[in-house]
């Protein structure tokens, strides 16, 4: 798992990481950033890059949060298949 520290964006917005973690047997990437008054987060399956949720919230606390539940549920669906 990576780690990602939180970085000055392009727009000057002060709050950006990107950090991955597993969920379900699944290797997931977190990045979450802010816009405006508002924090987002989005939780993509690493490869290929799907994005499985993305939320907004008042803390990125709160927005990370919602995008691993909405994450977790969605890949708890899926079928692993022996290829």
């Amino acid at each position: 798992m990576t780690s990602g520290a939180a970085a000055p964006t392009p727009g000057g917005s002060g709050h950006f990481s990107e950090r991955e973690i597993e969920l379900n047997g699944w290797p997931v990437r977190l990045t979450s950033y802010r816009v405006g008054e508002k924090f987002v987060c989005q939780a993509d399956n690493v490869s290929p890059g799907a994005c499985l949720a993305r939320f907004s919230a008042d803390t990125p606390e709160e927005a990370e949060a919602q995008a691993i539940s909405k994450a977790k549920h969605l890949l708890g669906k899926t079928k692993r298949r022996d290829v």
